[in-house]
């Protein structure tokens, strides 16, 4: 072949791979920006090192006013010394338990086991023993730190029933003792040299859909994706982050924590969340900068303190673990006058996956979730045939990159059922991408419902629902139907003002009415229950499972 003729053919090749590139649902990894090879302890000597007296932690208990300050310099202190009081219980790589509220001591823990090498599990404070024993067990904690009573809940009384169970649990560590435990550490203990590849978490996932499953999460990918995304919300060193977000959760411990560290911002973490408190904080502290799940910022906007409040400080608003209405989008910017930042991901991608950016259009914040994270790839595939499908057709949202889960903990199976041959998160999700990338969200692939051979995704109605005035909330679930196979079901609460007691019949025709002028009929639920708040797993996901149990026992008793 001449030179000429090779030309054109490389010419053809480079054309007809750029085609097929285009004519598929898939964003290459976007590299201008580098994965640092970073561990937690590591960023905290870091910016310790750079900035010894600035703020790093306001932790608030109860009110505004009651709060206790951190500097960084002071946070690596205490951290170090925490590690070392750890070593004299524990070795290198076990695992350890933490079930508590946001307390101070919960983020030293957090960096005292990661410069310790040991590995966090963190857990829900609302978990009752049966929850209690199964997290235990099944991570094989060594030990477990913990309030001996919260909210009503006997926590110590409930380690003292789980223990003889458990057997790789051999120290429990109840947190009035802390100064006791404290004093553990020994100043000439050496600490170990941790990688940016060990594990350092082993975050349970939230249980909607069945028994939870343990994302064992490394430093390297925890240390990046906080950093990705809080640097994106434009903070500047010294500027206060308020993270309403449970620490047990990714969005609190890697968005809130690493992320608000690595960009050496002051971390404002209330030890539980109360829309009251949050308004008084964000105006106390000047915050420029917050995260959160949707039903927060309701709370907050709905709260009677919120006109009284000033919160112009606040500039951008990151919002994620559900979905997120259209017009939700457009309250919140319009209401608060800030730029609304949309994250989507999960715990086994270290938290996010993709986001929107400061700036897009309108139509792209309430629409979209989104380009993906740098040095993230994300693709849309047939969940049937495992093939990318072409811009605009729904499929399953798959992520690779640094921030994919190191495995699910003891569970190969279920590792290998989420993470493909070639490295692919396969999330769960029905979405959509179009041809610049930008994500749009349908659904859950087990939260879709089959009507009579049609395929309905309850988002597309939730979204409708949301734009009525009188609904709050809105949750649309199916359930079984012997003629239809499912029929559509929907629950609302109802906004503040947005109707009268004893709601019926006339507001869910009313609803219905309204659904049909906008969605093919199909599409329209025929059932309406109204109810005064959504069961919410912790992180801001509504528990259809828990809606489908509630709608069938009301069946069982006769009464709907």
């Amino acid at each position: 072949m001449d030179k000429d003729a090779a030309s054109v053919n490389l010419t053809r090749t480079d054309f007809l791979e750029a085609f097929m590139a285009l004519s598929r649902s898939m964003m290459a990894a976007d590299t201008s920006l580098p994965v640092l090879e970073t561990t937690v302890g590591g960023v905290l000597r870091e910016v310790a090192a750079l900035d010894p007296d600035g703020i790093g932690l306001v932790s608030c208990a109860g009110e505004a006013a009651n709060c206790r300050r951190l500097r960084f310099g002071e946070l690596l202190e205490e951290s170090e010394l925490i590690a070392r009081a750890l070593l004299s219980r524990f070795d290198p790589g076990e695992h350890i338990a933490v079930w508590a509220p946001n307390l101070p001591e919960w983020i030293l823990l957090q960096f005292g086991m990661a410069l310790a090498g040991l590995v966090l599990v963190p857990l829900n404070p609302a978990y009752r023993e049966a929850e209690l024993r199964y997290a235990l067990k099944q991570s094989k904690a060594a030990g477990i730190f913990y309030l001996p009573e919260f909210r009503g809940i006997p926590m110590g009384d409930c380690i003292r029933a789980v223990k003889p169970g458990c057997p790789a649990l051999r120290c429990d560590v109840s947190l009035e003792h802390w100064q006791d435990f404290r004093a553990a550490g020994s100043a000439e203990r050496a600490l170990p040299e941790v990688s940016p590849d060990d594990p350092v978490q082993i975050q349970y996932t939230s249980g909607t859909t069945g028994a939870p499953k343990g994302a064992t999460l490394g430093h390297r990918g925890l240390t990046n994706n906080g950093r990705f995304v809080v640097s994106s919300f434009g903070i500047e060193p010294g500027e206060a982050f308020f993270n309403p977000a449970p620490l047990f959760h990714v969005a609190g411990c890697v968005v809130g924590v690493l992320g608000s560290l690595a960009c050496r911002a002051s971390l404002v973490q209330p030890v539980a969340f109360d829309p009251g408190v949050a308004l008084a904080l964000i105006e106390q502290e000047r915050v420029t900068t917050m995260g959160g799940v949707p039903t927060m910022l309701i709370a907050m906007m709905e709260h009677p303190d919120f006109k009284k409040r000033d919160l112009s400080s606040l500039r951008t608003v990151g919002i994620g673990g559900a979905a997120v209405p259209a017009e939700l989008v457009r309250h919140i910017e319009a209401t608060l006058g800030i730029d609304l930042i949309i994250l989507f991901g999960q715990t086994e991608a270290s938290c996010s996956i993709t986001k929107t950016r400061p700036g897009d259009s309108p139509e792209d914040k309430s629409e979209t979730i989104g380009l993906p994270l740098p040095q993230t790839a994300v693709q849309i595939v047939n969940p049937d045939s495992g093939k990318v499908v072409p811009p605009g057709v729904s499929g399953e949202i798959c992520a690779r990159g640094f921030g994919v889960m190191l495995g699910y903990h003891d569970n190969t199976q279920a590792t290998a059922e989420t993470i493909d041959a070639a490295g692919w998160l396969h999330t769960g999700d029905l979405g959509t991408m179009d041809d610049r990338g930008y994500c749009r969200i349908v659904g859950r692939i087990k939260d879709m419902i089959i009507r009579g051979g049609e395929n309905i995704y309850p988002r597309e109605i939730e979204e409708v629902l949301f734009t009525h005035p009188a609904v709050g909330d809105v949750a649309v679930v199916g359930v079984p139907d012997k003629k239809w196979g499912e029929r559509l079901v929907a629950f609302i609460r109802l906004a503040p003002g947005g109707g009268a007691g004893g709601i019926g019949r006339v507001e869910g025709e009313e609803l219905e009415s309204y659904l049909r002028e906008r969605l093919a009929r199909h599409k329209v639920p025929r059932e309406w229950q109204f109810i005064d708040e959504l069961p919410m797993t912790t992180s801001g996901k509504v528990q259809k499972f828990a809606l489908r149990e509630r709608y069938a026992l009301q069946n069982q008793s006769g009464s709907k």
